[in-house]
C-alpha cells in the first residue's frame, strides 16, 4: 500500500520534465539544461539543472555558416559531456537557435489561420489541419518555395491572450548544418528557434518574475547582426524594432523610436552586450534614451540552481537564447 500511495502521489505532483537548450555563437557553444514540474507551470518551480560554456576555435563559424561542422560537433559533445547523469537519463528535449540574420520569425492570429484552413479554432488534434496555412503564410513572407525552407511552429495559447501561432523558419540548409553536428555528437534535436525568439521567450519569463505585473517595459537583445527591440505592454509586443535599419539614422534613433508610448519602468537586456562598443554605446546610454533602469539578463536568477554549477553563463547576458531554447522544451 505504501508503493501504491507513493506512485499516485508522484503522478499527481507531475511528471518532471527536461530540456536543453542549445546555442551557437560565432565564439562559443552555449548550453542550459532545465526542468519543471509539467502540472506546475504555474509555480516558480524552475530549476537550472546545468549550464556550460564551450570556446569554438576561430575558423569554425563563417558569419552565421558553419564552416567547420567537425569542430562544432566535438564542442557540443564537450558541452554535453559533464551533464550530470541525472540530466544524461531523461527525456531530454533538445532545441537548438538558428541565427538572427537567417531566421525569419512570424507571430499570427490563429483565427485567422484556422478561417484559411477550415478547422475549428479550439479544435484540439484537428489543429494538425493548420500546417498548409501555415505554410502557406511562411511562403508569402519568405518569398521562398516551401521545399528551400525549415520551418518550426507552435500554438501560444497563454492564459488572458489571444491564441496565436509563432512561426520560425529558415533555409533549409542553415537547418541541416546543424542537424548533422548535433547528430555527430550524439544529439537529437527536437527543435529549432531563431535566436531573437527565443532571447525574447527568456526575457518574458524573467519579467513575470522581476517586474511588476503590467507593468510596460522593453526587451533587448544584442546580436552579431545588431539589436532587436520589443516595447511589450501586458506581456503583448506593442512595437518592436532592429538595428541596423535603413529607417534609423543611428541605434539612439531606433531606440527612442521603440520607446514611444506609455512611461517604461524598466528594461531588459540580453546578448553579447560588449558589441555595444562597436557602435559606441552602452548599458548607461541605452538607460538614458529610453529612461529608466536597465537590468541586464540573468538566469541564475529565474530558478534554483541545481548542486553546485559555477559557469559563467548562469550570470551573464548571453545566456537569454539558450535559456529561452530550454523554455520552450519544458513549456510545450
Amino acid at each position: 500500500m505504501t508503493l501504491r500511495n507513493s506512485w499516485i502521489e508522484a503522478v499527481q505532483a507531475g511528471v518532471q520534465r527536461f530540456a536543453a537548450g542549445i546555442d551557437v555563437g560565432s565564439q562559443n557553444v552555449r548550453l542550459v539544461v532545465v526542468s519543471q514540474r509539467a502540472r506546475a507551470r504555474a509555480c516558480p518551480s524552475m530549476q537550472i539543472e546545468y549550464a556550460c560554456t564551450v570556446p569554438l576555435p576561430a575558423n569554425a563559424m563563417a558569419g552565421n555558416e558553419i564552416a567547420d561542422r567537425q569542430s562544432v560537433a566535438r564542442a557540443l559533445r564537450d558541452a554535453f559531456a559533464d551533464m550530470p547523469h541525472s540530466c544524461a537519463t531523461q527525456a531530454l528535449r533538445c532545441a537548438m537557435a538558428v541565427p538572427a540574420s537567417a531566421t525569419l520569425t512570424a507571430t499570427v492570429p490563429l483565427a485567422r489561420l484556422a478561417m484559411q484552413s477550415g478547422c475549428a479554432e479550439d479544435g484540439g488534434h484537428e489543429l494538425a489541419e493548420l500546417e498548409p496555412a501555415v505554410m502557406n503564410e511562411v511562403e508569402r513572407i519568405a518569398g521562398l518555395e516551401r521545399h528551400a525552407l525549415a520551418v518550426d511552429w507552435f500554438v501560444d495559447d497563454r492564459p488572458l491572450l489571444a491564441r496565436s501561432v509563432t512561426i520560425a523558419a529558415t533555409g533549409r540548409q542553415h537547418l541541416e548544418a546543424r542537424i548533422e553536428c548535433a547528430a555527430a555528437a550524439g544529439i537529437s534535436l527536437t527543435a529549432i528557434d531563431g535566436e531573437p525568439h527565443a532571447a525574447l521567450r527568456a526575457m518574458r519569463y524573467a519579467a513575470s518574475h522581476e517586474l511588476d505585473p503590467h507593468e510596460p517595459y522593453v526587451a533587448l537583445w544584442i546580436g552579431t547582426d545588431g539589436v532587436h527591440g520589443w516595447r511589450l505592454v501586458d506581456d503583448t509586443v506593442a512595437a518592436e524594432m532592429h538595428y541596423p535599419a535603413p529607417e534609423h539614422s543611428d541605434l539612439a534613433d531606433a531606440l527612442r523610436d521603440l520607446a514611444h508610448g506609455p512611461m517604461l519602468d524598466c528594461a531588459l537586456v540580453s546578448g553579447e552586450v560588449e558589441l555595444l562598443d562597436g557602435v559606441g554605446f552602452s548599458i548607461a546610454d541605452i538607460a538614458d534614451i529610453l529612461g529608466c533602469t536597465v537590468l541586464p539578463f540573468e538566469c541564475a536568477a529565474l530558478g534554483s540552481v541545481a548542486r553546485q554549477l559555477n559557469d559563467p553563463l548562469l550570470h551573464e547576458a548571453a545566456g537569454a537564447v539558450a535559456f529561452g531554447l530550454a523554455l520552450r522544451g519544458v513549456f510545450e
